[in-house]
């Protein structure tokens, strides 16, 4: 089953073409990478299928969660604001209520399951506490559920808020630009974080990265943008420093790094079995 399916995605701010005819499909249980340049249309094709944008109308496009539609020619569907719950987004700024416990802040993925009246109030279930314990157990914190999240380094506040996703119950976590501001060793420990639930939970991966060794580390698939058109769609093994420095142009030394193995040989078998769908400008090498 196609966990997400987009049709013709088209937004234009200003003068600025965000996206130009985005069409693509992401199968359940997939983790894939979105790269390309700053301003290439990452965070906004993760807007839009979060919800949080609405495409230009005219366009006849579409977007569909697990065969739901979200919107259709910039409309929302009816069912729109049900299918939010199923999508966790994690930010490059974590957005956490920086003076709430840690706890707190992950009972929040709760937010869109249970009477608002509860949380209003802050009511939560011993059974949702428990499972809020848990999340932060899985993602490696649990030490500081007590804490004020303002107190966590970037990467705990970013595992913190992996922990929201799951308690969220998400079908579907979109991470915009996840480990930007963190340091090597908290960016892996993130990405390792994201990398298991997607294996190990099945839970569907979108991972916005400026970072491309961790797209050609994590994700047997990436998508690769550059002016709001999809350019490259295929396995990330694939990726060449060749098309990667004709990709992000003047900003290639930073971001073009040595090949990195992936996680596991199993990532491997998976990426290779991806049908790369390759626009016509910059065919990789």
């Amino acid at each position: 089953m196609s966990a997400i399916a987009i049709k013709d995605l088209s937004k234009r701010f200003a003068l600025k073409q965000a996206l130009d005819k985005v069409s693509l499909t992401i199968a359940e249980g997939e983790m894939v990478a979105l790269i390309g340049a700053s301003g290439s249309g990452k965070s906004t094709l993760i807007r839009h299928i979060a919800g949080l944008e609405r495409a230009d109308h005219g366009t006849g496009s579409s977007i569909a969660l697990f065969g739901a539609p979200i919107q259709s020619d910039g409309r929302l569907g009816a069912g729109a604001r049900a299918m939010r719950r199923e999508i966790g987004v994690i930010f490059q700024q974590f957005n956490l209520v920086s003076r709430l416990p840690v706890i707190t802040n992950v009972l929040l993925g709760n937010l869109g399951r249970i009477p608002r009246w509860r949380g209003t109030l802050g009511w939560f279930s011993r059974d949702e506490k428990l499972a809020a314990r848990a999340a932060l157990g899985r993602v490696g914190i649990p030490e500081v559920a007590w804490q004020r999240a303002s107190t966590l380094s970037g990467g705990q506040q970013q595992r913190a808020a992996i922990a929201r996703c799951l308690v969220q119950k998400s079908r579907v976590i979109l991470a915009d630009e996840p480990i930007a501001s963190l340091d090597p060793a908290s960016a892996r420990r993130v990405m390792d974080v994201i990398a298991e639930i997607n294996r190990t939970d099945g839970i569907t991966a979108v991972v916005s990265l400026h970072q491309v060794e961790y797209a050609r580390r994590y994700c047997p698939r990436t998508i690769a943008l550059r002016g709001g058109e999809v350019v490259y769609d295929g396995p990330s093994h694939a990726l060449t420093n060749a098309f990667l420095t004709e990709l992000y142009g003047a900003d290639s030394e930073e971001l073009v790094l040595p090949d990195a193995l992936p996680v596991d040989a199993d990532r491997r078998v998976r990426a290779t079995k991806q049908a790369p769908v390759t626009a016509p400008a910059l065919v990789p090498a």
